[in-house]
């Protein structure tokens, strides 16, 4: 394993995150300590010098990344956000800077990428944008055309609320958030009793139907994206469980081509050494050994001229 495939394995491990989850953590409390007046009058050197250790970890986390993945370190945009929000930190301190230097809280938004639900959650907004894109020109449409009946049924009856089409927006958005909209709906219900069927019918559109259609649109987007994760989660581990046993299956061919081979030689009548007989054989036994039935039973020796000789002579006496 390389040096790089160390770093690498270190910056994937789960301890290294959680330590910057947690270093992250202490910089977003120390950023809201420096609002208090009387804590930086009695702290202020601890928690500035808090700050400058938190950015060291945060620079070095993205020096040891890039040398970790290298180009493919640009190809991931959580690590294109963590390197604005790194990048806003390390501006000076100059006044024509203090607009950035107030956006050093995004710090603490570096969760976000750190976090698996939290990035799944933003993912999941990201991608359901073309979907809310419709259902939001939808609301607006329906704001717009509530907006203009307003104008022309209540102007008169309550002109503070009616009497622009800009008024009329904005009265119908608050009229679509429910609050307070009765304070909105009394006066004009005043002058024009039937008014309430136009509230009524708008609340239910906007309130009930379109924005439970942006809710579902989003759930839905979420649904997906956790099913692509757990499909893509099921294939690492099936192509795992596949690695070890092909691993597993070229053992077991390596033992029994070994197997065969010593198979083939027993019945070529190769002896192995451990089995031939270690002194002279007696006259008449031949050794253990295959024979070429391959029995591996002991054959006589053919009978020389002079045990014909010996035999003839035993038989004449």
């Amino acid at each position: 394993m390389t040096l790089r495939d160390r770093v690498r394995a270190v910056v994937d491990s789960s301890w290294f995150t959680r330590f910057i989850v947690g270093v992250i953590v202490v910089n977003a409390i120390g950023l809201g300590l420096e609002t208090s007046p009387n804590l930086m009058a009695g702290y202020g050197t601890l928690i500035h010098t808090i700050d400058l250790i938190a950015i060291g970890i945060f620079v070095v986390e993205l020096v040891v990344k890039l040398y970790a993945y290298r180009l493919d370190f640009f190809r991931d945009p959580w690590n294109w956000f963590d390197i604005v929000v790194v990048g806003v930190a390390l501006v000076p301190t100059a006044e024509g800077f203090a607009v950035l230097r107030a956006l050093r809280i995004m710090r603490a938004l570096r969760l976000i990428s750190q976090v698996p639900s939290m990035r799944r959650v933003v993912g999941a907004l990201l991608s359901a944008i073309p979907g809310l894109l419709s259902i939001l020109g939808l609301l607006l449409l329906v704001l717009y055309t509530g907006a203009v009946v307003g104008v022309q049924l209540f102007r008169d009856a309550a002109p503070q609320d009616f009497g622009s089409v800009s008024s009329s927006l904005f009265t119908m958005f608050e009229v679509m958030t429910l609050e307070g909209w009765q304070d909105i709906a009394d006066p004009v219900m005043d002058v024009y009793p039937a008014a309430w069927v136009f509230f009524i019918g708008y609340i239910v559109v906007t309130s009930f139907i379109v924005l439970n259609l942006l809710l579902a649109v989003l759930v839905g987007t979420m649904e997906v994206q956790l099913s692509a994760e757990r499909w893509k989660e099921d294939q690492d581990l099936e192509a795992a469980q596949h690695d070890m046993v092909m691993a597993e299956l070229r053992v077991l061919r390596a033992e029994l081509a070994e197997l065969r081979g010593m198979r083939l030689d027993t019945a070529a009548g190769s002896t192995p050494a451990a089995l031939a007989p270690a002194g002279p054989v007696p006259e008449g036994i031949a050794p253990a050994g295959p024979t070429p039935n391959g029995d591996g039973r002991p054959r006589a020796v053919p009978p020389t001229r002079r045990n014909r000789r010996r035999r003839a002579m035993r038989r004449r006496r």
